[in-house]
């Protein structure tokens, strides 16, 4: 199907999030009309940002009530719509009746519209890499958009913390069959990385783990993360730019999959000590991390660090089809922290001798 056409008309669900709210701000930047999806248009903690951008005064951003939870939500929205960014999560991604149940409401609506030609689903690196055998890794350690997960695991299941991953497939692949069986519109996934980066409201400190992790160092205290998986990255400007780029390229086809990092990866307590180099103006006072692993984990942390290490992160085809060029992780950290302090009002814990304004 043709991309999108330029300033054409883009939903945007979850659009009062760290992800969607970029993607609305961006579209907007570029001249697009643009239809924000949030729960509650009446709920100023987390509409208020929108509200308050130049596109909406001027009626070319609209609010729309749409709760992902209830069939037909979507209908009216994506009516008369070019294209689709899907950011939105689903309440849970350990029921797969409940996930599968969502995709099939969105996609008819998606149908219904009769002007849709393209929809960019949000999945995750999670849908890449997420292995209930971490010695995967060892064994497929290129990551690029053909590797998917070892799906024959027996112990890949919900219940062992691969639903998320488990749900992001199931969508990636329910939206593309869909878009085939149509022959009117395509639909083409994004998997991005840790996303880190600027907040654009206050409430958006606690709508993703990375910011809210480097909220809490900025507090005093952080953890080890899930078996010394280092942050793989990916700035939250250049990810909305990613989503952007993919609905409007002429490159790109139903069903493809394209992953948006920046290929920097890092480990959590050099995140953390990241703070005061780039910021020493704040006199951030360091914390160690929390390890909250049992023994027998932790004396496998070397073991585990070098199977991570083995990584080799792969962004060659998003670049080629957007000619997007990634950020470094230092800027993302660095706009992170002073959004976190002038959006959100976080007040770090500072070394003696220091004090805040």
């Amino acid at each position: 199907m043709a991309p999108i056409p330029k300033r054409g008309t883009v939903a945007v669900t979850g659009a009062a999030g760290f992800l969607g709210g970029w993607t609305v701000q961006l579209l907007l930047d570029r001249g697009y009309r643009v239809r924000a999806c949030v729960r509650d248009v009446d709920a100023p903690k987390r509409t208020a940002f929108l509200k308050a951008m130049p596109g909406y005064a001027s009626g070319r951003l609209t609010l729309h009530a749409a709760d992902l939870d209830q069939d037909g939500c979507y209908d009216e929205i994506f009516r008369g719509c070019h294209g689709v960014a899907h950011i939105a999560h689903v309440s849970t991604y350990d029921d797969p009746a409940y996930v599968a149940r969502v995709c099939d409401h969105i996609i008819r609506s998606v149908e219904a519209s009769g002007s849709v030609t393209r929809v960019v689903l949000t999945s995750s690196i999670a849908a890449v890499i997420s292995e209930a055998d971490i010695f995967e890794v060892a064994r497929r350690p290129v990551f690029y958009e053909d590797r998917y997960p070892d799906e024959s695991n027996p112990k890949r299941t919900p219940d062992r913390g691969q639903g998320y991953s488990m749900g992001k497939l199931h969508a990636e692949r329910a939206f593309a069959d869909a878009a085939e069986s149509s022959g009117r519109w395509d639909a083409i996934t994004c998997c991005p990385g840790d996303n880190v980066g600027p907040i654009l409201s206050a409430h958006q400190k606690d709508m993703g783990p990375w910011q809210h992790n480097i909220e809490t160092m900025l507090l005093g205290k952080y953890f080890q993360n899930g078996a010394y998986r280092p942050w793989m990255t990916v700035d939250v400007r250049d990810d909305a730019l990613a989503h952007i780029g993919l609905l409007e390229s002429t490159e790109v086809a139903n069903g493809e999959r394209f992953i948006a990092w920046s290929t920097d990866m890092r480990k959590v307590e050099d995140i953390c000590a990241d703070i005061d180099r780039l910021l020493p103006e704040i006199g951030h006072d360091t914390p160690q991390v929390t390890d909250p692993f049992p023994e027998r984990i932790q004396a496998r942390e070397a073991e585990l660090r070098a199977v991570w290490a083995l990584a080799d992160l792969r962004n060659d085809r998003i670049r080629a089809v957007t000619g997007i060029e990634f950020r470094p992780l230092d800027d993302s950290i660095r706009d992170c922290v002073e959004s976190l302090l002038s959006v959100a009002g976080v007040v770090p814990k500072v070394r003696a001798g220091f004090s805040r304004p």
